[in-house]
């Protein structure tokens, strides 16, 4: 067996284990309480009747004392007006004697000398052999049982134990409700969006923790905006001096280090401008959202390529009007069709309407594609599939990561997966709330 995985098993598989041993002890108790008191009532009772039924027949006149048996007739013992059955003898001294058979002793065992046997049988019970005063022999057939149990008490049982797992479910689902909460909190954590604040009412614990919770993540979206901040801080003011740069280059005599120094500025300017890219993309849910006629968006997107000379082709229709931001929305796919059209030339954007009612909007390519080993990592800032440094092949490593923030930002989802027959295609997927 396993130790179960979940709080609410553990927690359920205590109680519960709990619970049974407690009521099995209290019925233990309470059946041996009640055998007890049974007993002792039983034999008070065995005394007195047996001594009453004795000195009955032994006064009455031996014509009479067979109509008599069926009135001193009890469950548990009746008399008999012969030598009775043949058995084991027994004794008081015995290991396995019954507590009748001293009761019997103590109740009339002075006035009547008796001795007892086991009889055998399926049903096992002992007799006490005596001789009435006239002489006429008398057997005592007592046939020794359990003590009832009431039909009551099972039901009465069960019906506590039902009870107790109700209250025990209702308990662990009340603890483990915060912890569900808690958990689905940090599920959908994402510093780049507004914060969804935990309900800080409830029991103590639960409060703290809520508070707790609520301020890390405060800390987390105030460290993050102050790195965002540095980092975009120093890509502008590296602006300035490479400008600088770029003029006094341009006052340099024609020569092959004028034109390496020229490119070395071009990429350095590049690259600041990616990082300030990717630093503003953090913070892309600051942009306004709008309703945004998708399928008009994307054809306004082709089109600009096209009318660029580029070969990007539109497939599919949503029929979708979504709340969105719509730069963000624009960043993301130009990122992902510049990509296309670096590595294969052309690109393809199929957009189409999900059974959930989100949106998917694919950029498709026949380029080399990506190992996939690598279709995770290269979401990464300034990760590069190519081991050139060469921008016009390798590019910065921040276009995707931009694109990955920005879907992010906007509530989506951006997943990479290779094409059959060679390509990359790269997935935007909008959720439906956005629709």
């Amino acid at each position: 067996m396993h130790w179960p995985r979940t709080l609410a098993s553990r927690l359920s598989l205590i109680f519960l284990i709990g619970l049974i041993l407690a009521q099995a002890l209290s019925f233990g108790a309470q059946y041996y309480e009640r055998y007890e008191s049974s007993k002792n009532t039983m034999l008070g009772n065995l005394e007195t009747d047996v001594s009453t039924s004795i000195a009955i027949l032994d006064r009455l006149p031996a014509n009479e004392r067979a109509g008599w048996l069926q009135q001193l007739q009890r469950a548990n013992y009746g008399y008999l007006l012969s030598d009775g059955e043949k058995g084991t003898p027994m004794d008081l001294d015995m290991a396995e004697a019954p507590m009748a058979m001293a009761s019997i002793k103590d109740a009339i065992g002075q006035d009547y000398p008796m001795t007892f046997t086991d009889i055998p049988g399926p049903k096992k019970h002992f007799q006490v052999h005596l001789t009435l005063s006239d002489g006429s022999p008398l057997t005592i057939d007592v046939r020794p049982s359990m003590v009832p149990l009431s039909p009551w008490l099972p039901i009465v049982l069960l019906g506590q134990l039902a009870l107790m797992l109700a209250c025990t479910w209702l308990a662990v689902r009340i603890a483990i409700r915060p912890l569900s909460r808690l958990a689905e909190a940090v599920d959908t954590l994402d510093p780049n969006t507004h914060p969804v604040l935990l309900d800080e009412k409830g029991p103590t614990e639960v409060a703290h923790a809520a508070r707790a919770f609520n301020a890390m993540q405060a800390r987390i979206a105030a460290y993050l905006k102050e790195r965002m901040q540095l980092l975009a801080a120093i890509s502008h003011d590296l602006q300035t001096p490479i400008t600088r740069m770029k003029l006094r280059a341009e006052f340099m005599d024609d020569s092959a280090e004028k034109d390496k120094l020229w490119n070395d500025l071009g990429e350095m300017e590049h690259l600041v401008r990616e990082g300030v890219a990717y630093a503003r993309s953090i913070h892309g849910s600051t942009e306004e959202s709008r309703r945004t006629d998708l399928d008009s968006f994307l054809d306004s997107l082709v089109f600009d390529y096209q009318d660029m000379g580029k070969e990007v082709q539109l497939n599919g229709k949503s029929a979708t009007v979504i709340d969105t931001r719509p730069h963000a929305l624009r960043r993301v796919l130009v990122n992902l069709t510049d990509n296309a059209l670096k590595f294969a030339g052309s690109a393809e954007l199929l957009v189409e309407k999900q059974a959930d009612g989100s949106v998917s909007v694919k950029v498709m390519d026949r380029g080399p594609g990506i190992a996939e080993e690598e279709l995770a990592q290269v979401m990464q800032p300034f990760y590069r599939v190519e081991n050139s440094r060469n921008r016009s092949t390798g590019g910065t490593g921040l276009g995707l990561a931009i694109a990955q923030q920005l879907a992010l930002a906007i509530g989506g989802s951006l997943t990479l997966s290779n094409r059959e027959g060679g390509g990359l295609c790269a997935q935007l997927k909008l959720p439906a709330r956005s629709a």
